[in-house]
């Protein structure tokens, strides 16, 4: 990947582990006990899983974050570190514990609880000087678990952009259900927007995708839309495009896959690809990705990605 820089991607955002607990009995209920058939413990949260597989493919990633000194911290750490994200840049603080999410899927449907943990407890004043020098690109997620980000997100983007990077965030679920993200404020200082359908329509207050596109027609960024099985679609200026998505015949689940489609999507726009191209890229690569259980271990190269995404065919429906 052509660059002067030293990373590719700054990635600013939470840490967490995520238990993931498969081929349940029956779906969860209170008050009753079940089993499920599968256990993974795995490298969790949306940034982190951004990170890792955008390592991946083959960008020079530094990490920006927060976790507390224990085991799981101790996991999220090696294990960023051993897929070859730079991990200076991530503060342990000893008074804190590290977030965790546990998921539990059924077939298709997932339910997640989370435990914030340190990720609440990062702010903007944190994310050093240095590491917006070293960078061409700054992407972050899951705003509504960390208040101390979200409350400067504007400045953190502003600043990004005064120092010559391009800029991409998600969004993720907001569990109080309040969706009070100031989007007029935040879409001018950035590049890429990566919500899915759901959260956008909840952003905007719409009950469709194209209300909810519309309404925000008048800015340069370029919104990208994820729609799981139905694929993924983009706006910018008057210009609108999709792509479908592939069918996966070993679906295991679809945790990150969002996630890993921002880092397909990124990966080839910071390589110079037409945003087709890009569309195309993160789709692939999100299918990949839910061929394994959890965000990361599916992900191995760009070069694996492709390969293995040549058979696939596309959702016709």
């Amino acid at each position: 990947m052509p660059a002067n820089k030293e990373f590719d991607i700054m990635v600013v955002g939470e840490l967490n582990v995520d238990l993931i607990l498969d081929q349940l009995s029956k779906p969860p209920k209170f008050g009753e006990e079940q089993r499920a058939d599968n256990m993974t413990l795995t490298l969790g949260s949306s940034t982190a899983i951004f990170a890792s597989n955008s390592k991946s493919l083959g960008a020079d990633i530094a990490f920006c974050g927060k976790v507390g000194k224990d085991d799981f911290g101790n996991l999220v750490m090696n294990t960023l570190a051993e897929r070859g994200v730079n991990t200076d840049y991530i503060l342990v603080d000893a008074n804190l514990k590290t977030g965790a999410t546990i998921i539990f899927n059924d077939h298709n449907e997932s339910m997640k609880v989370t435990y914030p943990g340190s990720m609440e407890k990062m702010t903007v004043g944190e994310v050093p000087d240095e590491l917006f020098k070293k960078s061409r690109h700054l992407h972050t997620s899951t705003i509504f678990f960390q208040p101390g980000i979200r409350k400067n997100l504007v400045g953190l983007f502003k600043k990004a952009r005064d120092y010559g990077l391009t800029t991409s965030m998600d969004v993720q679920w907001d569990p109080e259900d309040k969706w009070d993200l100031d989007l007029p404020e935040l879409l001018p200082v950035l590049d890429f927007f990566l919500p899915n359908e759901q959260e956008l329509m909840n952003l905007t207050s719409t009950s469709t995708v194209e209300e909810a596109l519309e309404e925000l027609s008048g800015f340069d960024t370029c919104i990208v839309v994820k729609q799981g099985t139905k694929g993924a679609l983009l706006q910018k200026h008057d210009q609108t495009l999709s792509v479908p998505a592939y069918k996966v015949p070993d679906f295991v689940d679809a945790v990150g896959a969002g996630d890993s489609f921002n880092a397909g999507f990124i990966y080839e726009y910071l390589n110079g690809k037409e945003l087709e191209q890009c569309l195309i890229a993160g789709s692939l690569t999100a299918a990949v990705s839910t061929t394994m259980a959890g965000g990361t271990d599916a992900i191995e190269s760009y070069q694996q990605v492709m390969n293995k995404g040549k058979p696939l065919e596309f959702h016709t429906s």
